[in-house]
Parts: C-alpha cells; sequence; structure tokens
C-alpha cells in the first residue's frame, strides 16, 4: 500500500523520484526516502519521517546527484513510522539498498538465521531482511541475488533493488503488489502506480507474479524467478497526465467528483445500441453462449467496490433474473465457497490490485468458475486473469475516498445487467431501448446535480459537528447509504451508519435524539409500483425519526411534496428509473461528506490510516 519509484537514465533521477513519489501521496504513507548511486562507488541514502516536504528539506541541506536510484514512501506495517525504519533499507556493507511493498511473513526466523550467520539489523523491519538475503546471496550480479533472495521469502512483496557493487541496473520483483515498467526515450522507470510516472511516458507494462525486469540504461529485459525469459506486452496508457492534477479544484476529491459525467459518459461509449438497444462487450472470452448458461452470479469486491456489487445484485436480478450472492473478497476464500462452471464470478476493483478481491478470483477460477473483472486500470492483475473485463473508463482517482470509480462501476454493472438479460432472453428490445435512453440522460443529470454545489457548503455548516450519523435507504438504495455513511466516516472522521431502513425499529431507534443527523433517501421513479411501495414506507421511516426529535435530511425526487412537510433539509436530484437513480443519489451525498470533512479541517484526499489500494491482506 506504499509507493515505489525508480529512474535510470540520463537525466537527474533525484527530481524524478521526488516528484513520481509526490504522485503517489494519495495512496498514504507516514514516511519517505531515496536512494541514487552518486558514482566514485558511492550510493546515498536520504530518509525522513512524515510528509514528503521532510524528505526534499533533508535533500535540501544534504545534496546528492545520479542518474538513477529508487524512492518509496512507507506505510508502517512492521516497526514504528520513524526515520529508522523509512525505506530505502541497507545490508551491514551499505552495499545493497532495497525498497518493499507488501509483507514478508517469515522475516522473524529469516532474521533469526542471517543474526546468526553475523549479519546485525538496524530497523524493526521486515525489509531489511531482504536486502540482508541479496546480500547474502549477492557474487558480483544482482539479478542473480535478487532471484535467489525472493526464492527464501513467504508473503507478498513488490520490490525495487540497487547495488553499488554491480551499479547502472535496477531490479524489480513482483509477488502480490502493482509494479509497473515505463519505457522512455533512453530511460527506463518503475513504479508501484501508473500516475508517478505518466508525465515521462504513456508507454508501460504490468510486471505479473514471479516476473523480475532488469532496468538498465540500453533497456528492459523480463524474466521469472528461476530465470527463464518471458514477454509482457506494452501499452499506452492514455490517460491524460493533467488528469492527476487538480485542475484548480481545492482537492483531488472534488475534482473527482465534478468528473463523474464523463466518467459515467466514457464508461458508457461505444457498449451501447442507442436505437437498438443492444449492449456490446467486446475482447471477452466469455461467448454470449456462455453468458445464457450462467445460472448464477458472485460479485467479489471490497469496501466501495462492495456497494456497488451490492447494487449491481439488484439490477443483474431485476434484469436477467439470475441469482445474485455479494461477497467482501477478504470473507470469500475462507468458507469454501459453493461455486460451479454455470457461475459467473464478477470482481469488482478500481486499481485492480485489490489483494483480496485478486485472491478471491483465484479461488473462483480454481472451482472453474468463469470471472469478469470491472476495472478502472487497463494491464492490472485482475484484468489479466479475468475471461473479460468492462473497464470503467474514469481516468486516475487520487483521492483516496474513491467517488467516480464508483459511478462508474453502477454504471458498468448496469451495462452487464443488460448484456445478462439480453443473452439469456429475459430482457426484450423495447424495455432495452428504454433502458439504454436512461443511461444516455444520467451524465447530463449528473451535471445539473452538480450546478447546485453550494448548497452543501450551507448544509455542511449545520451538521459539521454532529459525532454520529445514519443513513437510511430500502432496496437498490440501501447500497447507497451503506456509500453514503463509507464517505463520510472516511473523510470527515465522524461516525456513520448505513442501515436498511425496514430495520429501524431492530435497534437503530434506540440511538435517535435531537442531536442525530438521519440522511434518508426518499427518492422515487413515477412508473414503478415496487419503487412506490417503498417511498411511502420510507416516509414513514421519516416520521418514525421526527417522533424521536432527530434531525432529517432527505434526499428526494425533483418534484416531491410529501416529504418536505417532515424533514428538516431537501436535497432534490432529477427524476431517474429505480435501477439508475443509485448514480444521482450518491453524488450529494459525496459533496456532503467532502464539504462537512473541509469544514472539520480534516485531510481529505489522504485521511488518515487509509491508502488508495489495499495490496496486502
Amino acid at each position: 500500500m506504499c509507493g515505489i519509484v525508480g529512474y535510470i537514465g540520463t537525466r537527474k533521477a533525484v527530481p524524478i523520484i521526488l516528484e513520481g513519489l509526490k504522485r503517489l501521496e494519495y495512496r498514504g504513507y507516514d514516511s519517505a526516502g531515496l536512494a541514487v548511486y552518486c558514482g566514485d562507488d558511492q550510493l546515498a541514502v536520504r530518509r525522513a519521517k512524515g510528509k514528503l516536504r521532510n524528505l526534499e528539506e533533508t535533500i535540501r541541506m544534504n545534496p546528492v546527484e545520479g542518474t538513477f536510484g529508487i524512492g518509496h514512501t512507507r506505510w508502517a506495517t512492521h516497526g514504528r513510522p520513524t526515520e529508522e525504519n523509512a525505506h530505502p533499507h541497507r545490508d551491514c556493507k551499505g552495499d545493497i539498498v532495497v525498497v518493499h511493498n507488501g509483507i514478508v511473513e517469515n522475516y522473524l526466523p529469516l532474521k533469526q538465521r542471517l543474526q546468526a550467520e553475523g549479519h546485525e539489523f538496524k530497523t524493526e523491519t521486515d525489509t531489511e531482511v531482504i536486502a540482508h538475503l541479496v546480500e547474502k546471496h549477492f557474487q558480483g550480479n544482482l539479478e542473480q541475488a535478487v532471484r535467489a533472495a525472493v526464492k527464501e521469502l513467504t508473503g507478498v512483496f513488490a520490490l525495487a533493488v540497487i547495488s553499488r557493487s554491480d551499479p547502472d541496473k535496477i531490479v524489480a520483483a513482483r509477488s502480490g503488489p502493482p509494479v509497473v515498467i515505463g519505457i522512455g526515450d533512453d530511460e527506463y522507470f518503475v513504479a508501484s502506480d501508473v500516475p508517478a510516472i505518466l508525465t515521462h511516458t504513456q508507454d508501460m507494462f504490468f510486471l505479473a507474479d514471479g516476473d523480475m525486469a532488469i532496468l538498465t540504461q540500453e533497456g528492459v529485459s523480463l524474466s521469472d524467478f528461476e530465470g527463464r525469459p518471458v514477454h509482457r506486452q506494452v501499452q499506452r496508457i492514455l490517460w491524460n497526465p493533467i488528469e492527476a492534477e487538480k485542475g484548480g479544484y481545492q482537492h483531488f476529491m472534488l475534482k473527482e467528483i465534478f468528473e463523474q459525467p464523463r466518467a459515467v459518459r466514457d464508461t458508457t461509449l461505444g457498449r451501447v445500441g442507442q436505437e437498438s438497444g443492444r449492449i456490446f462487450l467486446d475482447e471477452m472470452d466469455i461467448s454470449p453462449a456462455e453468458f445464457a448458461r450462467f445460472r448464477q452470479v458472485k460479485i467479489i469486491a471490497c469496501g466501495t467496490s462492495w456497494h456497488a456489487g451490492l447494487a449491481g445484485k439488484f439490477m443483474i436480478e431485476k434484469l436477467a433474473r439470475i441469482p445474485v450472492e455479494v461477497d467482501y473478497g477478504s470473507e470469500f476464500r475462507y468458507r469454501d465457497p459453493i461455486v460451479s462452471e454455470d457461475t459467473l464470478t464478477v470482481v469488482i476493483s478500481q486499481s485492480g490490485e485489490t489483494a483480496d478481491t485478486l485472491a478471491a478470483q483465484r479461488e473462483a477460477k480454481q472451482k472453474g468458475s468463469k470471472t469478469l473483472a470491472i476495472c478502472n486500470v487497463v494491464g492490472s492483475m485482475i484484468t489479466r486473469e479475468a475471461a473479460g473485463t468492462i473497464y470503467t473508463h474514469a481516468g486516475p482517482e487520487i483521492g483516496v475516498a474513491s467517488t467516480k470509480a464508483f459511478t462508474g462501476q453502477l454504471t458498468a454493472l448496469f451495462i452487464l445487467a443488460m448484456h445478462l438479460g439480453q443473452v439469456n432472453g429475459r430482457l426484450d428490445e423495447s424495455t432495452s431501448r428504454c433502458l439504454v435512453q436512461e443511461l444516455l440522460r444520467i451524465p447530463a443529470k449528473l451535471e445539473a446535480v452538480l450546478s447546485n454545489h453550494s448548497a452543501y457548503e450551507v448544509l455542511a455548516r449545520s451538521l459539521h459537528l454532529a459525532k454520529d450519523a445514519l443513513f437510511l435507504g430500502r432496496g437498490i438504495h440501501f447500497p447507497i447509504a451503506l456509500e453514503g455513511a463509507l464517505k463520510l466516516k472516511e473523510i470527515s472522521y465522524i461516525h456513520a451508519e448505513g442501515y436498511a431502513a425496514g430495520e429501524m425499529k431492530h435497534g437503530p431507534n434506540a440511538l435517535i435524539d435531537e442531536n442525530l443527523p438521519v440522511v434518508v433517501i426518499a427518492t422515487r421513479d413515477a412508473a414503478s409500483e415496487e419503487s412506490r411501495i417503498l417511498y411511502e414506507k420510507t416516509l414513514s421511516n421519516i416520521q418514525e425519526v421526527k417522533a424521536r426529535e432527530g434531525v432529517v435530511l432527505a434526499l428526494v425526487t425533483e418534484g416531491d411534496e410529501e416529504v418536505p412537510k417532515s424533514a428538516d433539509h431537501i436535497i432534490a436530484i432529477p427524476p431517474a428509473c429505480d435501477l439508475l437513480s443509485p448514480i444521482l443519489e450518491i453524488v450529494p451525498l459525496q459533496l456532503l461528506a467532502y464539504h462537512i470533512a473541509v469544514r472539520r479541517g480534516c485531510d481529505v484526499d489522504q485521511p488518515r490510516n487509509l491508502a488508495k489500494s489495499v495490496t496486502v491482506e
């Protein structure tokens, strides 16, 4: 969950590494450092606790220059967040320097064995073991030493290693967390995520598990951990580097909230027939006949993506009439799940590198299921292991709290639900055309929601001092209540819960008093009888809250005349069909959480104790 950046070429390495580390700040970190080969057999290391500005000040006071090196932002797992425990880590002699993402599970027995052999350790980290292992195996060739060292490691890791005794070379290895290699003009890059190096090159490839890359000024060579050559296809990343900048917004999160109309539009483009209503899912190793034979769907995800999956369950069951189960990636493989060849397993991950989701995907494949990925990053591990992928085309998402990736995932799930319904004959042509037209109207409706941005600043003044909050929804709106609560707790540190509104009498009513804000999703699809029934029951929930002096903020459909009679605050959104309304509903809840967090003085883009990509269990 940390950041790695490495550079080898003809330019000064330090500014490039620091710039790359800044672009990875969104992943979360508590210390930073870099190592650069300075020539004359000198390998300089600079480290600092806290933010990157502390590292920059360290380098300003004690400059270092060179044309190849590696850098790291660390999020503590083994050892406290101190300068001593910050990466890079050295071996005893100072010949070998390592940066590492992941966890070495067997580091204690390895450390004890190395200490018995005379190695002296200076830190509390598991990473230092790797440096000493490489030193032990080093006989003049760095890649051979790294290859021998990784065979002794148990756990997950992404590594970048340099040596003063075998200079002009960076060795990178992957077994779990992501590693991306960038190809420039007579210069080469290694990083743990695309934005770190996107300003320098758009030509990249991801290492697979068990891959090792050797970067020199002449190029990049690839092999597996046994030394056998491997090949990875270079891909051109089409994100504009400017997309990874704030673009005048105060925070990345706010910028990404406002990018949601484009994200939904781009996820839809090329996949729907406007006149025919047909769905086109190309480049799938799943034929239409196979799609038609699936008898159940498993959706696997974590965090925000899990909430998208819950909404996807309603979409798929409604449009395709196929039973759906939604599992946390962290739980799925530990319960011996019932999966077979007639199961479609859908894995959802913004990064495509979420460790739990990836492990669950492999479990499903082992049991004979085809897997389909919904992902935002081209070439990521989950997409490479899936039989097909629906890319969300949201562009890079920098803020830790996911926004546009979520609405992209909802869009992709709706498209998948329509496709399943069409291939199995449950969804007729007339209904398909109507649904496609509804989907194509969503981006303009999102823009209308966003046009009332200032209203959320006013609401935040009333609600930012709350210590707790309750979010309520029914049916497909319940997952949006969960996601709204998650957004508030993630970035404002207010304790918030999402609840199915029908469960109020089974516990949550005890919490309600004049100090508790209750956010109620009370939208309505005028064309749906089921929606009318749920709306009326939700209206009763609002009256229950008011009878107990709770403060109600209601999210309603434009033109609603009933809910405003009871609620303290109203947010109105454009009308939409029930299955698509979640895409509109979540945006006001994102904006509400954002403005409350800003008013409370929180670090919106990098909430405490959280990281963007959870690449270890």
